[in-house]
């Protein structure tokens, strides 16, 4: 029996199992009865209230945010009830310890890390702050490496000639660049530039929620046994390993022959692993190096594409940015520097995130015990939490004209008052927070920006931009709680053309 057929088989037997156990968890509500719906509270209604979220999730959420004036509420998903906390609890959120509220186990329970990357990422996820101390603290380190590759990866991606229009589809244009520029810093050359390895890096994480969205149909008995049949993303993991082994190897009998340093020892994420030496076989560096591309990648790749929607469908905003951007070149070169003053386009790629931000959700946790908010909302143990970053992103009592896209809003903000940092796409606060919030908030989130504005940067000094075969920008694709920057649209990128 072949891998696939053997997959199917146990998906059909199983769903007759797990339909009547879903119905069955939706309908036990007894433990948050307290708490109000959104939708249907119980079976059969709650299971079209979940099916409806995942194709409506940000007119559900801002339902619950009118109709419960910003108080707690709870909404049906395919495998679990969900409660939407509103902007009073974020610091609890902030203030619970670890064993209180956890990301770790809920972002585990959502993609099924465990059975499909494997335990030991969220058992010690000592990745994270080694993250979170390399990229933030010593981005200047490695920042002309990554702009280096940017700069190579548009020439060869692209590889236009003359002044002549090249027509692209977006989305997989800016997800080789992406891909490349976030290995430089990952793996380093030349793999960075493998054509295998920028595949698989790019189908690991779509592999990964591929399955992940199978495991949840599922209730969490039958989750280690089809885990087993799935084959997307132990073969990712298989073939990444294929890669990385020789180059691990290389860099163990260097640390043999001459210790800890070494003239020109690598400075990436694999060698800050090793450094590390908490894990030393392939296998786990290779689950380690793709939980950050994972991590890193798709989210990256689907802000850029999104930006570069916002400013084809916004011509007028090209010259001011260009103007800054060259201005600040001159002055500073392409350096670490060079990108914090870049004001406007910070704000331009901000205005995008708080529009058209990954997730109509974040901040998620699971409460691993008992626990009361403060504003009296009793959670008990094992409940998901959500934040609707959709509906605070948008709300009238914060932002002026909020669903309309003002890519100087935050620059405005910035420029008003003697807190500019606290506007920058990076920052956090009550009112504003793509990358999450509290101590847990994206440990790559200064990688990412860097890597946004540079690319971001490099597209307005280099090339002019429009859409093949539209004027307007294409809406964004809502699936659960993803936000999708439509894959199917066409740019035209050529020469810039200067006067």
């Amino acid at each position: 029996m072949t891998g696939i057929s053997l997959t199917n088989y146990v998906l059909a037997a199983a769903t007759c199992i797990t339909v009547p156990i879903v119905a069955l968890k939706l309908f036990k509500l007894s433990n948050l009865d307290h708490i109000p719906s959104v939708g249907y509270s119980y079976w059969p209604a709650s299971y079209i209230s979940a099916l409806k979220y995942m194709s409506n999730a940000a007119q559900i959420l801002q339902e619950g945010y009118v109709k419960y004036k910003g108080a707690p509420f709870k909404i049906a998903t395919l495998n679990r009830w969900v409660v939407v906390v509103g902007r009073q609890n974020l610091e609890d959120i902030k203030k619970a310890t670890d064993d209180e509220l956890s990301l770790v186990e809920a972002v585990n329970d959502t993609i099924k890390i465990d059975y499909l990357i494997g335990p030991a990422i969220s058992a010690d996820p000592y990745h994270i702050p080694l993250a979170r101390i390399r990229l933030s603290r010593k981005l200047g380190l490695y920042y002309p490496d990554m702009k280096d590759e940017v700069y190579n990866a548009f020439e060869e991606v692209l590889g236009l000639k003359d002044n002549a229009w090249k027509s692209v589809v977006a989305v997989e244009t800016i997800r080789q660049i992406v891909c490349r520029a976030s290995n430089r810093v990952i793996v380093g050359l030349p793999l960075c530039r493998d054509p295998d390895w920028i595949d698989l890096n790019a189908r690991y994480a779509v592999d990964v929620a591929f399955d992940a969205n199978i495991l949840n149909m599922f209730p969490k008995f039958l989750v280690p046994f089809v885990s087993k049949v799935l084959p997307k993303s132990a073969a990712g993991i298989k073939r990444a390993m294929k890669h990385l082994d020789p180059l691990i190897e290389g860099r163990f009998r260097c640390m043999k022959e001459h210790g800890d340093e070494w003239s020109d020892k690598p400075n990436d994420f694999l060698q800050w692993l090793i450094d590390e030496k908490e894990e030393c076989t392939t296998r786990q560096l290779t689950l380690r190096v793709l939980t950050l591309s994972f991590a890193s990648i798709h989210s990256t790749t689907n802000t850029c594409t999104q930006a570069l929607y916002n400013l084809a469908a916004n011509p007028q905003y090209v010259e001011p940015l260009r103007e800054e951007v060259d201005a600040v070149i001159r002055e500073h070169g392409w350096t670490k520097e060079a990108m914090v003053l870049m004001q406007k386009v910070d704000s331009f790629l901000a205005e995008t995130l708080r529009l058209e931000g990954v997730l109509t959700t974040s901040v998620q946790r699971k409460a691993l015990k008992d626990l009361t908010l403060s504003d009296g909302t009793f959670i008990p143990k094992g409940t998901h939490l959500y934040v609707p970053t959709y509906v605070f992103h948008r709300d009238s009592a914060i932002y002026e004209n909020p669903g309309a896209f003002d890519p100087l809003r935050f620059f405005r903000l910035g420029d008003d008052g003697n807190e500019s940092g606290r506007h920058q796409m990076v920052a956090m606060n009550r009112n504003y927070f793509p990358f999450g919030y509290g101590k847990h908030a994206c440990p790559g989130r200064f990688l990412a920006a860097d890597e946004l504005k540079t690319i971001f940067a490099h597209i307005l000094t280099s090339y002019d931009v429009k859409f093949e075969d539209r004027v307007s920008r294409p809406a964004s694709i809502y699936w659960d709680s993803n936000v999708i920057a439509d894959p199917t649209v066409r740019l035209m990128f050529r020469k810039r053309a200067r006067n």
